[in-house]
């Protein structure tokens, strides 16, 4: 039986975010590619919780975690590390290690990376607060300015001192 998927769009600093949901709850929150096409969907509950949510947050609002369900399609291994990615409060960082330790597998720095990687649900689940162990900036599905742009907003001078801007 296939699922039905509600979508709903924002249009951010950063570029339009696409929410999807499901019945059970929101599954994706994503910057929409340029070369998408923006469909004509139907919001429902959940799309519009995340969204009010999103909005939120880029105002400077919402600095405590989520409220709305959540419907995630990933390995059990995945599902641990987004999980322990929504612990890390707003306007901190950790690394890769960091997230490894702390599910008890320190040696799968790599494999945190990638499931790191694979976080349906950008900025709730905040994987742009993870860094590498020196400190730098690495990896971000939505782009390294986005993810500058995201701490810079947070709160974090370290990563530049000029007007938030992804440019």
């Amino acid at each position: 039986m296939k699922t039905t998927t509600f979508r709903d769009y924002i249009e951010t600093p950063l570029g339009l975010i696409v929410v999807e949901a499901t019945s059970k709850g929101v599954s994706k929150i994503r910057f929409l590619n340029e070369d998408e096409e923006v469909l004509n969907d139907l919001p429902n509950p959940h799309t519009m919780d995340a969204i009010e949510w999103v909005d939120q947050y880029f105002n400077g609002e919402s600095k405590l975690g989520f409220e709305f369900p959540l419907d995630l399609d990933g390995t059990p291994f995945q599902k641990t590390v987004w999980n322990e990615l929504c612990k890390i409060k707003y306007g901190t960082v950790v690394s890769y290690l960091d997230i490894s330790e702390r599910i008890g597998n320190p040696k799968a720095i790599r494999a945190v990376g990638a499931a790191n990687g694979q976080n349906p649900i950008a900025l709730a689940i905040p994987c742009h607060r993870v860094i590498g162990s020196d400190g730098s900036l690495t990896g971000y599905a939505g782009g390294i300015g986005r993810k500058k742009w995201l701490l810079q907003h947070e709160g974090h001078t370290k990563y530049g001192h000029e007007q938030l801007s992804m440019f």
